[in-house]
């Protein structure tokens, strides 16, 4: 019985599989422990595979590519409408195996080690972020309840924490005082590992070519061009910028029925850490826009003029997506159009 198509349901630890025939008769459903998935998978003739695109499938997908077979990873949203009543592993693996052989589905590019790497280092980095704005607001609250504080910004909490700790310090109980200097302590410390995350990601972008031609583009910089490439790889997964930005989740909802339009706000869905950095770089351009607007193409000019600051910088964001797109697929820096 010679299996065609095989639907993968990844876990921890025990995984499902669904094999179908060329005839559409289901061969197997089964669960494996992990030990015995490539073992399983090396007796099977070069077969397609679809896995849900989700922890560990980049690792499963390149092991599997290995062994001959073709993988296809699949959004899990898009593998969701094939799941039929109820909910299990074979169940699973039965609607990934269906999706997988749909002739108008979304795949997502395979990633390579190398870009896995970056973005464990960007996700590393955004943890440490978080951790650095949690310590400064605590740092914060305890010592206003002793009248005590410092200007908003990182900049300042991290000097008033080097002053804290050279003896600089405000009047405050013998208790508070060891509180507030471990906090120092601690914010010194997680701002220090940040600047060396920073450092390392601008020696990524030194190496990256398409690192580089990302940058090209105004608004975009090396933390940003590098989590652009770690993620989405070449972008030819993607038929044209604006399939891109909707996927970031900058194009407007569409509810349009009856012949009428009807478009709503940005839809928020797919990747919110690069959606996030297009538009911190967006509104950092604004106030250069702001200040030289004869510099800057005049669509950017009319859109701040007509909408307010966040709304233009969305906009500007989403236009820049494109922008993106078009340089990963010809593999070309960005060039400024002439009129």
């Amino acid at each position: 019985m010679q299996v065609t198509t095989i639907g993968l349901d990844l876990a921890k630890n025990v995984f499902q599989v669904h094999g179908i025939t060329d005839s559409g008769e289901v061969a197997f459903n089964r669960a494996l422990r992990r030990a015995q998935v490539l073992a399983f998978f090396e007796r099977l003739d070069p077969c397609l595979i679809g896995i849900e695109a989700c922890s560990t499938s980049h690792y499963w997908a390149r092991e599997l590519f290995k062994l001959g077979h073709e993988v296809k990873p699949i959004p899990p949203v898009y593998v969701k409408p094939y799941v039929k009543r109820g909910k299990s592993d074979a169940t699973d693996a039965a609607a990934i195996c269906e999706a997988v052989t749909r002739p108008a589905m979304r795949f997502v590019e395979v990633k390579t080690p190398d870009q896995q790497a970056i973005l464990a280092l960007h996700r590393t980095r955004d943890l440490v972020v978080r951790q650095r704005t949690q310590t400064i607001n605590m740092l914060r609250g305890q010592l206003a309840e002793f009248g005590v504080v410092f200007a908003q910004g990182v900049g300042h909490a991290t000097q008033f924490a080097k002053r804290m700790l050279d003896g600089d310090c405000p009047d405050l109980p013998e208790v508070a005082d060891v509180v507030v200097a471990e906090l120092c302590e601690q914010l010194l410390f997680v701002h220090g590992k940040i600047a060396g995350y920073t450092r390392q990601m601008m020696r990524v972008a030194q190496r990256e070519e398409r690192v580089a031609l990302l940058q090209t583009i105004p608004g975009v910089g090396p933390i940003t061009a590098s989590a652009i490439v770690a993620t989405v790889g070449t972008g030819r997964q993607f038929g044209n910028g604006r399939e891109f930005a909707a996927w970031l989740g900058l194009t407007p909802l569409n509810r349009s029925s009856g012949g009428k339009e009807r478009l709503g706000r940005i839809s928020k869905m797919g990747d919110q850490y690069i959606r996030r950095l297009l538009v911190i770089g967006m509104m950092s351009r604004m106030r250069q826009i702001i200040q030289n607007p004869e510099r800057y193409d005049p669509w950017f000019a009319d859109i701040l003029a007509r909408k307010p600051g966040k709304v233009a910088a969305v906009a500007m964001a989403n236009k820049t997506a494109r922008m993106v797109w078009a340089v990963l697929t010809r593999n070309e820096p960005y060039r400024v159009r002439t009129i």
